[in-house]
Parts: structure tokens; C-alpha cells; sequence
């Protein structure tokens, strides 16, 4: 055990502990101690075992005392009074009098102001601990943090000393804040801004954290937050011109880039500010919808993306700050697994500054309706983060509170968390009445000064500055403001300035033309053999589990065999790849094995001790391949991907799905970025998704991943929907996603049994040579024979070929749309015109008809007579029962060969005459079901 790892619970026991330690090594424990046990040791010497040295142990415990539960006393509510907690840090709680307070004791060393009286020790420690700062840290683990933190905030009492220069610049940016608010009031009334009114704190805080962090050596923040408050800090913070944001009120349309739009609270932008002390630094506010804290794990990714490529893994270089609301933090999921990423290998970033803009209310809620923790921040104790509540008037204590937390996050890279307790001034929105819910709070708001107010008259008190000093400063920044809004009122178009803009230089927007050409994806046979020996290739010094080394084996022996199956296929287009100096980061629970035991891109040593990648192997720098099993978490894993390829063109970013219907947990990111992110905010992002799609009898949750939700997102070409059915197209596809010249969002429905499925296997020529095929036609008939063409995507293909080949049919053509968005037009037409005696066109798939692929496909191949071949309308994607899923299987099956048994005697009249026993079947089961439920037995 630590030799002072004890030292957070400082009772008698710990502390009579340490004694024994430094009584045998005065050396042995912290500086602190030891000075204190002097001066203990003097005292007993000089007055022997008496009351005052046995007080002594008293006072320690009221000072932890004040270290553990002091936030619970302070003066950090500007609007409401505190709850009362008990007990109290009363005197007589601690075995203390009235008659001690000045008698000098030594504990006053452990504080740093030395032996001092107990009045003195109790007016350092309120100060400290009990004014306008708060702070929760004592559950922290690490000694050296809690000693860290105590010596930083106990040796300044957390009281800050600005000089008057410092304290003029805290204002300037209070009167942006202030009159910026104000004046959006006064141009634009009754229009929505979401006010950062009651709250203004935060913009001189953030300049002070881009102030403080640029000395530090931070060259790059990126910072997300949501609506309340934006434009005030996209303005005052991220410099974005005044005007611009005026002509976003007033504006009608837009320049280019971005087609939809979205309103102006949600806009990202970037910019390079210079600090007073002369430093660049780079600023990036994320775009983010409405879903208040679904940009958190964006912002998470895209600062791993680039202190991973553009800062040679250098965390001091780069920090994300993270701006909450109150409600939002202490309420939505996905903050929690945000935060349990922070110290992962695969997802760390060094530390993330998170700011609550702590409103109290939460849109017409109390706050206490709106949690049942303490504080809206008590999830930072999951990882044992610092929390420190300040007092969202009191500017100073906050400015000084973020300079001690951007030093904490640079030298223990951890995360840390400020509770900015200040209040809305207004409702909701400019629009909202308050007092329908809150009277009693907003009769106190509308008496109490604004910030800029407060401050202006802390100046004037203490000679800082004279009033028509002061008053001149503000009536500068309006005179600013309305020469903005002249500027803005000339043009009525928005040039919107694209988020990441300076990463994306080369990528252009896909357009038509582009989006249907066919790239080339061949690579050359004799390297493509040699990256296939190092992929089938263990290293002789590590001892592997058996098992590990029958899989190395085969693959070897499917080269040999020229039989490649899905897993290889995969795997090698990594390999080109990265000998093509493109990068691949791969995440997603068990992705480094594979759900299904197929992938297996890392082997570990039998002691479980080391590990193997083989991908590492072929490229100058191994940190070009990554690939980490996540935690369980699909909202914020797939939002941290969604991020790391927002900022990284050049790496195939790939986020697995353990199953493919789990990505539903993640349905924000995909509705609110990945679908719409181009057309609202202008963004380029090349994310591929891999989601396990198929119907195996393995019940509802593990068969769909619900692609005709991904169907109806899909228009202008926003994302391409791919379902392939071999090893070399998916090989192909990949490979694509990378030589394009633009980036598009790629989601892939994987297979589960054709893994390992006989047929599922292609040549390594096949692989070699050609490109991704968008339509794979059946070269197996004679085209004038054809009388009935069965279009198909996926898995179902093998289930129709087995069957067709059973039959030695040779009239039934089985055609693979393996891209269904961009729909691939021209191929599916010269396939209809390939088969001029077609009698029967037919949509078939594994899905219930009001799912899957059907009704999007029927919109597009509409000058045929196309009728769908599917499993029963259902609210449930699929059975729970073998029996039943089997039965439904062999309905579809045999629906698209059964010949034609009705008096027309045509065999191919279509489909009137095949409904067949199964169908009359599952309906009885089903209609049992029903009535069962009717009478409540299920």
C-alpha cells in the first residue's frame, strides 16, 4: 500500500499511524506531516501529554472536515439559499470550545500558515473551502492529486489577486458579454438566441482557460456545448464577426456549402485567436443539434483524431472543453459513458475541462425534480474528477478557479468539472414566461444586478477604475455592435464558414458525377501475396494458445486454396491500405476478436502478457492501424468515431456494432450527424459503420439492423447503404471508401453466417483486380431463357442459389444489388433490358414486408410491374422460435420457385396461387398469440 494513501480518511487511527512511520523515518512521510509532527514533538516536550496536544487531533479532524464537506457551507448561490446539511462544521461537533479558538495549535502546518491560533486555522480553512468556492476532491485516490490540490488552493485560500490591468481585461469581456445579450434584445425582438443572461461569467472564464491553457502549450481547444449561450461565446470567444451573426437573424439564404442550413444556435465554427501574450491558438466550437449532450463524444473524437495525427500523440497540445447545462449533465445517459471513456487506451484524451452553466432549472423544471443526486455534477465522481462550484457572480473566483483547473488538466491529464451557479434570466427561450413555474425564483431575478453591474461597482470600490471610465468602454462595444448590424443589413445571403474547413482542403462535396464513377480498386497480386504472408505469420519468440494458431494456419491454407473467405477479405483490405500510407482505426465491443470469432486482428500470448498485431507489421509506423474492443457503449462510442473522422480524411474510421440492431442505442448520432450533418452544417465525414444484419432464427434482437431506417434517411446521395455479398466486394468497398476523392458516411450490413458459409468466398484475383460492383448480375443462364429476374440484397442470396442449384434451374436469375443508396440506375436498368422475356419481376428479402429493403427499392425500379416476396407485416423484426423462423425461411424460398398450381395453368402467372400451408400456419400461431394476450395470459 501507498505510504499515505490512508491520509483522505485522517482519523485517529491513520494518523497515529503516520506517527509510528515518521517516529522510525521522519523522511518517510509527506513534508507537511513532518513539520507537523515537529512541532507536535516540541510541544510535548515543552508541556508534556495535556489537553492542548490532545486537541490537537481534534483540529486535524476539523480541518478534513472543512477539506471533505466544506462545499456543502459555502456562498456559491447567487439567487437561492443553500439547502441546510447536517452536521455541521460547528466546533463542539469536534470536541472543540469557544475557549480554544485562541489557543495555537499545530495543525496550522498542515494548512501552511504554520502553528496559528484556532480562530486564524478556522479563517483560513472558511475562506478556503466555505466562500465563493466550493470543492469536492477528497474522494480521490492518488495522494500526490489530493496533495496537489490542497497546496494549491489552501497557499491562496482560493481568493484570486488580479492586478488592475487583469481585472479591467475581466471586464471588457464582461461588457461583450452583458451588451452582447442585450443587444440581440433590442434588434431582435421575440426572436429565439438562448441567452447566456445570469451566466456571463462564462465568457471571460473561457478566455481566461485559452489565455492560461496557450502558456501551457495547448495549440488547438476544441469545445462543445449546446444551444444556451452559443452565439454569445462564437462572438466573444471563437471571434466570429459580429455581422455575421446579425445577418444569421436576418438572412434568406445561403452562399454555398450548405444546403438546408439549421438555425443559428447550433452553427459550428473554427478560428485562430491570438492571446494577449501573442500566441495562436486554434479554436473549434462542434456543431450540435438540439439533443443537448450528443456532441460530447464528437468532441471527444475529434480531439483524439488530432493529437493523434497532427500532434504526435502530445495531449499538452490539445484539450476539449465541454460547456453543460445543469439538467442536461446530471440527466443524460450518454455524459455518463462519456466520461467512462476518459482514461480508456482507445479514447482518452488527456483530460476534458467540463463547464455547467448551472441555470438551477432545467426547461420549466425545479432542479429538484430534476435529479436525485446532491449536485447535477456528482457524475464526475465516476472517475474521481475534482468538482469545484463557484459562484457565477463572483468573476474573479471564477477566472480564478479555471487557471488552477487548466493547470490540473496539464499535469495530471485528467478530467475536471466547474459548477457555474448563476440562473436564466429568462425563460426557456426569449419567448417563455417563467413565472408559470418558477414565481418565487424569478421574483428574486428580476431584482437582482446583472454581473456586468456587480463588477462595475467592485471596480469603481476599489479605485480599479472611475465610472465614466467604465461607461466609456460600454458605449465603445455598442457603438461596435451597431456598425456590425449596418454591415449585416447589406446582404441578405449567409456565407456560413465550414466547421473543420482547413482539414478538408483537397476533399470536395460528391456530386453526381463523381458519386456514380467507378473507382479503380485493384492492387498488385504479387504484394498483395507478400502482405497475406506477413497477415498469416506468428512470430517464433511468443508462445501462442492453440487454437490462435489453427487460425493463422488456415488463412494461410485459403491463400494457397485461393479460396478467401469473408474475414481475409476484410483483412487484407486493411493490409493495402495501410501500404498505401492511408491510416484504419477500427472500434466497437469485441471488435479486436470479432463478435462472431472471425476477425481476430491481435493474438495474445498464452500468459496473456503480450500481444501480437499483425497489421503493425506492415506499415513504417505502427500507429497508422488501431483498432480497441470499446466499452459497452454504442451513443458514445459511435459519436467519438463519428468525431475522430471528422477531423481525419485520410483514416478509414470504422465503428462495429456487436449486433446491427445496437446501433438504434446510437440513433441520434446517426439521425442528427451522420445523415444530416452535410445538409445542415456543411460537414465531410467518412465513417463507415459495420452492422451484423441477417436472419439466422436467432430471435428480434440479434437479426435486423433496421435498414430500412437507414432507407429512409437516405436522399442527395448523403450516405451510401451497402449490403455485399462476397469477400472481394467487400474488400473492393473498403478500399473505395479510401481512394474516392471525397468522403462520404458508409454504412455496411455485415454478415453473420456467411462468415463462414462455403460459397461466401472469392479469389485472390477477384480481390486483385476490378472494382467494388454496385450490382452483381447471375452470369449463370441464358438471358433469352429468363422468365423471371428475382432482385435480392444480402444474405438471402445464398439461401435462393442453394436452392436454384437443387433444382438445376435455369431459368430464374438471381441479381445482387449490393448498394441500395446511391441507388445504382443505369446498372439496374441494363440488367431489366438484359431480360427481355422476363415474366415476373420479383423484390425478395428476409425482412417482414414493412421493413428492410422493399418499399425503397419499389420507389426506385418503378417502370416494372416489381412485387415483393417477404416475410409478414410485423412490429417485431423477427420470431424468437427456430421452428417458426424456419418455417418463414422455407415460405419465401419456396414462393420464388414453386411453379403455378391454379386452373390458369401458366407457369408463371405469378405469385396469386402460392400462399400456400405455411402462411395459413404462422397466422394461426400468431392469432393464438394474440388472443392469448387478450385474456392475460401473456
Amino acid at each position: 500500500m501507498d505510504k499515505l494513501s490512508f491520509l483522505g480518511n485522517a482519523d485517529l487511527n491513520a494518523i497515529e499511524e503516520l506517527y509510528q512511520q515518521y517516529t522510525k523515518d521522519p523522511n518517510a512521510v509527506e513534508s507537511t506531516w513532518r513539520h507537523f509532527f515537529e512541532g507536535f514533538d516540541f510541544s510535548r516536550k515543552q508541556y508534556g501529554e495535556t489537553e492542548i496536544t490532545n486537541k490537537e487531533f481534534n483540529v486535524i479532524n476539523l480541518i478534513h472536515a472543512y477539506r471533505q464537506r466544506g462545499h456543502l457551507f459555502t456562498k456559491t448561490n447567487p439567487v437561492r439559499q443553500r439547502r441546510q446539511y447536517r452536521p455541521t462544521l460547528n466546533l463542539e461537533n469536534f470536541g472543540l470550545e469557544q475557549s480554544d479558538l485562541t489557543t495555537v495549535f499545530q495543525s496550522g502546518t498542515l494548512i501552511g500558515i504554520g502553528p496559528s491560533k484556532l480562530e486564524d486555522i478556522i479563517a483560513h480553512l472558511n475562506e478556503t473551502y466555505r466562500d465563493n468556492v466550493g470543492v469536492e476532491y477528497k474522494y480521490i485516490r492518488h495522494p500526490e492529486v489530493l496533495d496537489w490540490l490542497e497546496k494549491r488552493m489552501e497557499s491562496t485560500r482560493n481568493q484570486p489577486k488580479f492586478s488592475s490591468d487583469r481585472k479591467k481585461h475581466i471586464y471588457k469581456h464582461l461588457v461583450q458579454a452583458v451588451g452582447f445579450e442585450k443587444y440581440l434584445h433590442k434588434k431582435f425582438i421575440g426572436q429565439k438566441s438562448f441567452s447566456l443572461e445570469g451566466a456571463e461569467a462564462l465568457i471571460p472564464a473561457l478566455d481566461s482557460i485559452i489565455e492560461n491553457g496557450a502558456e501551457k502549450g495547448i495549440k488547438e481547444f476544441i469545445i462543445g456545448m449546446s444551444h444556451r449561450g452559443r452565439l454569445n461565446v462564437l462572438s466573444n470567444i471563437l471571434k466570429k464577426p459580429y455581422s455575421n451573426i446579425f445577418r444569421e437573424f436576418l438572412g434568406k439564404s445561403y452562399e454555398k456549402g450548405i444546403s438546408l442550413g439549421d438555425v443559428k444556435y447550433h452553427l459550428g465554427y473554427g478560428n485562430t485567436v491570438t492571446t494577449d501574450q501573442g500566441k495562436d491558438v486554434r479554436l473549434n466550437l462542434a456543431p450540435n443539434p438540439s439533443h443537448l449532450e450528443a456532441v460530447g463524444g464528437v468532441v471527444e473524437g475529434i480531439a483524439r483524431s488530432k493529437i493523434d495525427q497532427k500532434y504526435n500523440g502530445n495531449y499538452n497540445e490539445v484539450a476539449p472543453i465541454l460547456i453543460h447545462g445543469d439538467a442536461a449533465i446530471a440527466a443524460q445517459g450518454v455524459v455518463y459513458e462519456i466520461i467512462q471513456m476518459s482514461q480508456l487506451a482507445g479514447y482518452k484524451t488527456g483530460g476534458t475541462i467540463h463547464l455547467v452553466i448551472n441555470n438551477q432549472v432545467g426547461f420549466t423544471t425545479n432542479y429538484l425534480d430534476g435529479r436525485s443526486s446532491t449536485y447535477s455534477t456528482d457524475v464526475a465522481k465516476v472517475t474521481r474528477s475534482p468538482v469545484f462550484h463557484v459562484n457565477g457572480d463572483d468573476v474573479e473566483a471564477l477566472v480564478n478557479t479555471i487557471n488552477l483547473a487548466m493547470e490540473f488538466r496539464q499535469k495530471w491529464h485528467a478530467d475536471i468539472f466547474i459548477d457555474i451557479l448563476s440562473y436564466r434570466k429568462y425563460g426557456h427561450n426569449e419567448g417563455d414566461e417563467p413565472r408559470f413555474t418558477q414565481p418565487k425564483l424569478y421574483n428574486i431575478i428580476a431584482k437582482h444586478p446583472d454581473i456586468r453591474q456587480i463588477y462595475e461597482q467592485q471596480l469603481v470600490e476599489e479605485k480599479i477604475a472611475a465610472k465614466n471610465e467604465l461607461t466609456q468602454i460600454k458605449n465603445e462595444f455598442n457603438k461596435k455592435l451597431d456598425n456590425a448590424f449596418e454591415e449585416a443589413r447589406e446582404k441578405e445571403s449567409l456565407d456560413i464558414k465550414l466547421f473543420l474547413e482547413e482539414d478538408w482542403k483537397g476533399y470536395p462535396y460528391p456530386d453526381e458525377k463523381s458519386i456514380k464513377e467507378q473507382i479503380d480498386t485493384s492492387f498488385e497480386k504479387k504484394q498483395f501475396l507478400k502482405l497475406a504472408e506477413k497477415l498469416t505469420s506468428l512470430p517464433e519468440k511468443l508462445k501462442f494458445f492453440k487454437k490462435a494458431i489453427k487460425i493463422v494456419n488456415d488463412r494461410k491454407e485459403m491463400v494457397e486454396n485461393d479460396r478467401l473467405d469473408w474475414a481475409m477479405g476484410e483483412l487484407m483490405a486493411y493490409a493495402t491500405l495501410l501500404k498505401e500510407n492511408y491510416r484504419v482505426r477500427i472500434s466497437g465491443q469485441d471488435s479486436v476478436r470479432g463478435t462472431f470469432a472471425h476477425r481476430h486482428a491481435v493474438f495474445m500470448d498464452v500468459n496473456g502478457e503480450k500481444h501480437y498485431t499483425p497489421h503493425r507489421k506492415m506499415t513504417s509506423n505502427p500507429e497508422d492501424f488501431q483498432i480497441y474492443n470499446s466499452l459497452l457503449s454504442e451513443y458514445g462510442v459511435m459519436g467519438f468515431e463519428y468525431g475522430y473522422a471528422l477531423a481525419s480524411p485520410d483514416t478509414l474510421t470504422i465503428w462495429e456494432a456487436q449486433f446491427g440492431d445496437f446501433s438504434n442505442v446510437a440513433q441520434v448520432i446517426i439521425d442528427q450527424f451522420i445523415s444530416s450533418g452535410e445538409e445542415k452544417w456543411g460537414l465531410k465525414n467518412g465513417l463507415t459503420l459495420l452492422l451484423p444484419h441477417g436472419y439466422e432464427g436467432q430471435g428480434p434482437e440479434h437479426s435486423s439492423a433496421r435498414l430500412e431506417r437507414f432507407l429512409s434517411m437516405a436522399a442527395s446521395n448523403n450516405m451510401q447503404i451497402v449490403n455485399p455479398t462476397t469477400p472481394a466486394n467487400y474488400f473492393h468497398l473498403l478500399r473505395r471508401q479510401m481512394h474516392r476523392k471525397f468522403r462520404l458516411p458508409l454504412v455496411v450490413f455485415t454478415p453473420k453466417s456467411l462468415l463462414r458459409h462455403s460459397e461466401c468466398v472469392s479469389s485472390v484475383d477477384e480481390m486483385t483486380t476490378g472494382s467494388f460492383q454496385e450490382v452483381i448480375d447471375d452470369d449463370h443462364n441464358d438471358p433469352q431463357k429468363v422468365s423471371r429476374v428475382v432482385f435480392c440484397s444480402g444474405k438471402i442470396y445464398y439461401d435462393l442459389l442453394a436452392r436454384k442449384k437443387e433444382l438445376d434451374v435455369d431459368d430464374i436469375a438471381l441479381v445482387r444489388i449490393e448498394q441500395l443508396h446511391p441507388f445504382p440506375e443505369k446498372e439496374v436498368q441494363k440488367i431489366i433490358e438484359k431480360y427481355p422475356n422476363t415474366l415476373l419481376w420479383l423484390w425478395v428479402q428476409e425482412e417482414p414486408e414493412n421493413m428492410g429493403a422493399w418499399k425503397y427499392v419499389r420507389d426506385q425500379i418503378a417502370d416494372i410491374p416489381l412485387q415483393v416476396v417477404a416475410r409478414l407485416r410485423s412490429g417485431s423484426p423477427a420470431t424468437g422460435l427456430a421452428a417458426i423462423h424456419k418455417t418463414e425461411q422455407e415460405e419465401i424460398i419456396n414462393k420464388v420457385f414453386k411453379p403455378c398450381t391454379c386452373e390458369l395453368n401458366n407457369k408463371y402467372c405469378g405469385l396469386q396461387c402460392v400462399t400456400g400451408k405455411a402462411r395459413e400456419e404462422i397466422k394461426k400461431q400468431r392469432d393464438y398469440i394474440l388472443e392469448l394476450r387478450k385474456h392475460n395470459v401473456l
